[in-house]
């Protein structure tokens, strides 16, 4: 009964997104459009912030279904882009605000889920230290999430797939190779000699 709850005024508050800007809706409002009162739109949330972190974090899940392989990042991405495309009000009301963190968090964190899937499966056979998987991961997000954020500034025009295929390009191999070369490095360090 609690999901059915928070996707009815997640519901409600897509729905007046739709007709006004983010910071001009109350919780008030979006309880009432639910038809349920303020205590229980708070005893699911803490307030709207919370409820659009809730959308983000529930959405991305679906919209990636598990796309965190190596032969499978590239649909992942595809992914995130097509749910801002269905999603486009509510992203680009919340890219437009003061809540804009939620979306930027929340193309971080599925980003960089993504990413490490795809870095732990590809260091299989390579002997590298976590942190230097992580730095490579958390690399490759950053670049990914700018050009999102620059595509959802931009109106959103572009087509994902064309942004997709040229990313495919720009780094087929390249995580491979990083991860050989954070190998190589980690072995020319030598252990601190104690005295």
């Amino acid at each position: 009964m609690s999901q059915i709850t928070k996707k009815a005024l997640a519901a409600s508050f897509k729905k007046l997104l739709s007709e006004r800007p983010l910071d001009a809706i109350t919780v008030v409002e979006i309880a009432e459009d639910c038809e349920v009162n303020r205590q229980t739109f708070y005893y699911h949330f803490r307030d709207i912030y919370d409820l659009i972190n809730w959308i983000y974090t529930t959405e991305a899940t679906k919209a990636l279904a598990g796309k965190k392989t190596y032969d499978s990042w590239q649909e992942g991405f595809t992914h995130i882009f097509e749910y801002a495309l269905e999603n486009r009000v509510f992203v680009l009301k919340t890219y437009h605000s003061r809540s804009r963190e939620h979306l930027i968090r929340y193309l971080h964190e599925v980003t960089y889920g993504l990413l490490i899937g795809v870095v732990e499966e590809k260091s299989q056979e390579i002997r590298v230290r976590d942190e230097d998987k992580a730095f490579i991961a958390d690399f490759y997000k950053h670049a990914f999430v700018g050009l999102v954020l620059d595509w959802i500034e931009s109106g959103m025009m572009e087509q994902p797939r064309l942004i997709v295929d040229r990313l495919s390009t720009l780094i087929q191999g390249d995580i491979t190779t990083a991860l050989e070369r954070f190998a190589e490095k980690n072995r020319g360090i030598k252990a601190p000699v104690n005295f």
